[in-house]
């Protein structure tokens, strides 16, 4: 079993490969054009999946490079139409299954999976030459391509957090003046209270 996971972009996406224990085996920042060939001669078997992060609408404009980012998407979709199974994830999605808030950035992305894969190297997860951790080589957006996969593997193969269609948005919540308190949004969405 592996999860090809990518972090699309409008150029180069990340990418990485990650074996049945979620250590990433194979990864790296790439033209997309290569990338996409990559994924038109992967060679799997029945129990590999693909996951990608989808870009979402946050209510500003976008512009050209973020149409160039969907496409790419859409091409490296249905490239990986032979895989077991496939799933897009927002960042939001991410977001929530690795650090329980919608408000987490890249850094705090990067210090859940440290934090929960890292066996020696506790601050930054690589290791050195002679002694590597479970992130050694992992560089810049291969962070986002690598919790693309292990959210899947979380949200769909192990169960372990499902998603739940009930989420309260914290931030929307602050953008229309009402502060909410979410009590484990996962367990039960609906023991959220408003405060004051």
């Amino acid at each position: 079993m592996a999860i090809l996971s990518i972090d699309p972009g409008t150029l180069q996406s990340a990418y990485s490969i990650l074996d049945e224990s979620l250590r990433p085996i194979k990864f790296g920042k790439i033209d997309n054009e290569e990338l996409l060939y990559l994924i038109n001669n992967y060679k799997d078997t029945k129990d590999d999946y693909f996951a990608i992060e989808m870009v979402a609408c946050y209510g500003v404009a976008v512009g050209k490079s973020v149409f160039e980012t969907v496409f790419w998407i859409g091409r490296f979709w249905q490239a990986s139409e032979f895989l077991h199974k496939q799933k897009i994830f927002r960042k939001q999605d991410v977001c929530i299954n690795l650090c329980n808030t919608v408000k987490a950035k890249d850094s705090n992305i990067k210090t859940a999976l440290v934090d929960r894969f890292a066996k020696h190297d506790l601050e930054r997860g690589k290791g050195t030459i002679k002694n590597p951790d479970w992130f050694y080589g992992v560089s810049k957006d291969v962070w986002s391509a690598i919790a693309v996969g292990v959210t899947f593997n979380d949200l769909y193969l192990t169960g372990n957090k499902p998603m739940n269609e009930n989420y309260v948005n914290l931030d929307l919540c602050d953008m229309i003046g009402k502060k909410k308190e979410v009590i484990t949004a996962y367990e039960n969405p609906t023991k959220s209270k408003e405060i004051g």
